[in-house]
């Protein structure tokens, strides 16, 4: 990797900036100082900036319980962003693995790695995502045959695919399902005559968010986890 790429990597600088560092004689290589943005840096090299060392910073991986109130974009004008939320560097290359509502609470998956969330999403691949929901009127016994046989959406062509419910009480459920089609669940139970009230995502894949992590708090996710999404 060119060396000035390398810099912009680590820092978020542009490359103008990184040449003109380097050009002012704050690089060095391995203790060497180096004034040629072309240079060519390994994984082993150390590079330092004005006497502080560089990493490269990524490929991350990052669970975030989102709270109510927060939209998954990089801005918006009426509502704070979900990135607001996170004490990251270069927190601008990260993305979310996907979108939660508004007023949808739960498990929220961030990355820089383009890839890995193009696997989680791509419909090729089915995903399992699972919600709890919360519902204005009584959930009906028979709902659990009508989304394991699939539903039909308002607006749409084809019905839902098979989706699996599980009455928690009268006005609570959990529904596993397997596509991402707009405002999903709530257009399900519209579907049927109900209506949403509130909607929490607890699991995506076989990772369940975790008990102990609140809401608008974030983790990273360790190596099981990252596996268990792979």
């Amino acid at each position: 990797m060119r060396l000035d790429k390398f810099i912009c990597d680590c820092t978020g600088l542009t490359r103008t900036q990184a040449g003109k560092s380097i050009r002012q004689g704050l690089v060095s290589i391995n203790g060497e100082l180096v004034k040629q943005a072309a240079r060519q840096v390994s994984v082993t090299d150390q590079v330092e900036l004005d006497g502080e060392p560089l990493q490269l910073i990524g490929p991350r991986y990052i669970m975030l319980h989102k709270p109510a109130g927060y939209v998954c974009a990089n801005d918006d004008p009426e509502h704070p962003i979900v990135f607001t939320l996170l004490d990251e560097p270069l927190v601008e290359r990260l993305h979310t693995v996907g979108r939660l509502d508004l007023d949808t609470t739960g498990l929220l998956l961030l990355t820089d790695d383009g890839q890995w969330s193009h696997r989680l999403t791509s419909p090729k691949h089915h995903v399992a995502k699972t919600y709890r929901v919360w519902t204005a009127d009584p959930i009906p016994a028979d709902a659990i045959a009508q989304f394991a046989a699939g539903v039909m959406l308002r607006g749409e062509k084809e019905p839902t695919k098979p989706a699996q419910l599980e009455l928690v009480a009268t006005h609570e459920a959990l529904l596993t399902i397997h596509e991402g089609r707009y405002h999903q669940v709530k257009r399900m139970f519209a579907a049927i005559g109900n209506k949403v009230e509130r909607l929490h995502r607890e699991r995506i894949g076989a990772l369940q968010l975790p008990v102990d992590l609140a809401e608008g708090e974030y983790r990273s996710l360790n190596e099981e986890e990252i596996r268990l999404l792979s």
